[in-house]
């Protein structure tokens, strides 16, 4: 195994997962990847008021640079050096697209354990990656 892509949302399960990744596979080129859903950054705008001029979107980026941040600072602390992307776009989609993109050999990525209705109405971001990964995924819960 050469490459691994750790996908974090900023939820506790996401850290975990960048936890995991960097226990497992600290000799592994890791990279931690923030996708910002231009969907979802509305939503959470519109909950948490007004943005100070900035774009809804503008605003989620920034909170994505905050998170990777946070992951390399994690990653030095260990004495490990990660690649940091941040796209914006559908996650699963953009997660996928990397893959493809950078060669990457496996996926590691938290889960929010939603289940039932939750999960058919509000969707699932790393269930839509483990049915359409070409390579091995590890979800952390």
């Amino acid at each position: 195994m050469e490459s691994v892509l750790v996908a974090i949302d900023g939820s506790p399960l996401a850290d975990r997962a960048l936890e995991y990744a960097l226990d497992r596979y600290p000799d592994v080129a890791i990279t931690v990847l923030h996708v910002v859903d231009p969907v979802e950054a509305v939503y959470v705008a519109e909950a948490k008021g007004p943005s100070e001029g900035r774009s809804y979107v503008q605003a989620a980026r920034e909170h994505g640079e905050e998170l990777c941040a946070r992951a390399r600072a994690l990653a030095a602390d260990r004495g490990i050096e990660v690649t940091i992307a941040l796209e914006t776009g559908n996650p699963a989609r953009e997660i996928l697209r990397s893959v493809e993109a950078n060669d990457v050999d496996a996926i590691v990525m938290g889960s929010h354990g939603r289940s039932g209705l939750s999960r058919v109405f509000l969707g699932s971001v790393a269930e839509t990656v483990l049915r359409r990964s070409p390579v091995p995924v590890t979800v952390v819960r």
